[in-house]
């Protein structure tokens, strides 16, 4: 079987000539907690004590924001972060983006999404329900949206870096690296495997992971 990564340690390589900007190519894990977290109370929060909806509205909206979540983190690892320019420019920014995480996919400090992406891409999400919803369901909406994405995050990191003896996240986690060491044009999803199942992108049955990791 073809190698499909330069380095299987907790390792990588440098992207920017400029220290700043390596510097910021560069998180821990709980970086993302600590930014979102506080905006998933605030918006839970203000669904119930300044918007005034019930507790059945918010659960709905919420439940309703996570599945948003499963399918926009499946359709941008598709889509998105496995498109193929063919620009030494768009294979740049390809490489920049994901192309970094296949070569080097242990690296502990490139699992999650760094600020600089994720809160723009948070503006853009928020201001596009906002105009969907209105501001009133928007917030339990968002705030689903949102904990959807720090399961993702943490449950990435996690299936990289952490042992597991539940039959669900072991299965969850041959079902990422199976991805990253065997077949990388399927297996989309990271913290669920539904949309693969719903969009025809699992793997066929006598797949299973090669690597050690």
């Amino acid at each position: 079987m073809k190698k499909t990564f330069v380095s299987n340690k907790d390792e990588s390589v440098r992207m920017f000539k400029s220290d700043f900007l390596e510097s910021l190519s560069r998180i821990h894990f709980s970086v993302p907690l600590i930014i979102f977290l506080p905006v998933v109370f605030y918006f839970l929060h203000k669904s119930y004590a300044v918007n005034s909806l019930s507790v059945l509205h918010i659960l709905v909206l919420f439940i309703g924001g996570i599945i948003a979540w499963t399918l926009t983190e499946y359709l941008l690892h598709r889509f998105v972060f496995h498109f193929h320019p063919q620009t030494e420019f768009g294979k740049r920014i390809h490489f920049v983006f994901h192309g970094v995480h296949h070569d080097y996919p242990n690296d502990s400090r490139r699992l999650v999404m760094v600020p600089g992406a994720s809160i723009p891409l948070a503006f853009l999400f928020y201001f596009t329900f906002y105009f969907c919803l209105g501001s009133i369901y928007t917030a339990p909406f968002f705030a689903g949206f949102v904990a959807g994405y720090l399961f993702y995050d943490t449950t990435h990191y996690a299936l990289h870096h952490w042992n597991f003896k539940s039959k669900f996240w072991i299965t969850l986690k041959n079902h990422h690296m199976i991805h990253h060491y065997k077949d990388s044009e399927n297996g989309f999803g990271v913290s669920s495997k539904i949309w693969d199942h719903a969009f025809k992108t699992m793997y066929k049955k006598n797949d299973s992971p090669k690597q050690q990791i």
